[in-house]
């Protein structure tokens, strides 16, 4: 059975910390932490969202299905309930600041709701933030003065707070489109691969599956959102919808080269079920598959 770290204060007192000042979100001083020798370590989820700004962590992390280098970035980021894991041997959390914030705390306020929209949540550990000094001094500021908030709880405490994540969230959605584009070589061949893959899969004449953004992004060893999130920066489209007009083209050529029935093409393309085709057709042609055929021919 998985372990469970269900409140901020059972993770404050696994880092040997006294209790939060708040109970629902905490600024942890990494430097300051020393982690007990726990088996919950070994494999553990928790409930609630982490955001860590490190310098000088060492060691290993085991994050949803891979291993990763804790010391890889500056600035990452955790969901609640994701499959973690440490290996304290070569474990040094360094110096920096972790922010950590129960979903509850989010009660009531606009960001419950639109939180889903930072996917960075659910990139990979190895996907993390590079920052300038000046980004890092910027963020610094905002998790100090969260910090400095949890010291006095009012009925204003849970607005502010907020605000302040959200604006620790929007500067860090602008600082990783700043390193999409930055990182110009790295990420041209990555699109290019990107491409390379789509055209090998829809070069075939026939699919047992319809291609899944996971399964790219996995061939691509990428998590799905980051995946997506840089493609829609270098191409306006995200990767289901660039999925999408490759398997458009090749319904297309299909219909209009051979005299295949729409509910063969459909198997052939991997959807199991014909209308499931013919809907996303229509929605990307504003013709059905017969419509096309009649109107090319």
């Amino acid at each position: 059975m998985m372990n469970t770290i269900h409140s901020l204060t059972q993770f404050h007192r696994l880092l040997s910390l006294p209790e939060p000042r708040h109970p629902l979100v905490s600024v942890i001083d990494l430097s300051e932490s020393i982690f007990l020798e726990d088996d919950i370590w070994n494999g553990f989820v928790n409930r609630f969202y982490c955001v860590a700004l490190k310098r000088d962590a060492k060691g290993k992390f085991r994050y949803g299905q891979q291993h990763y280098d804790y010391d890889k970035g500056v600035l990452s980021f955790t969901a609640p309930n994701q499959v973690q894991q440490l290996d304290l041997q070569h474990m040094e959390c360094g110096s920096g600041l972790l922010l950590i914030f129960h979903p509850d705390f989010l009660l009531g306020h606009p960001l419950n709701a639109s939180i889903s929209r930072y996917g960075f949540f659910d990139y990979a550990v190895n996907e993390a933030l590079h920052l300038s000094i000046e980004e890092e001094e910027d963020l610094m500021r905002i998790l100090h003065k969260i910090s400095e908030e949890c010291t006095h709880i009012d009925k204003h405490t849970q607005e502010i707070v907020i605000t302040q994540i959200e604006l620790l969230l929007n500067y860090s959605m602008r600082f990783y489109e700043r390193q999409f584009i930055t990182r110009k070589s790295s990420n041209h061949q990555l699109l290019t691969r990107f491409e390379q893959l789509l055209d090998e899969h829809f070069s075939q004449s026939a699919f047992s599956e319809l291609l899944t953004v996971r399964q790219v992004a996995a061939r691509l060893n990428l998590s799905p959102n980051y995946l997506s999130d840089l493609l829609r920066v270098h191409t306006g489209q995200n990767t289901q919808q660039h999925i999408h007009e490759k398997l458009i083209s090749k319904a297309k050529e299909l219909l209009s080269a051979t005299s295949l029935s729409v509910s063969e093409i459909a198997y052939a393309l991997g959807f199991e079920h014909a209308q499931s085709f013919s809907t996303l057709f229509r929605k990307k042609t504003n013709l059905s598959p017969l419509e096309f055929r009649t109107s090319f021919n």
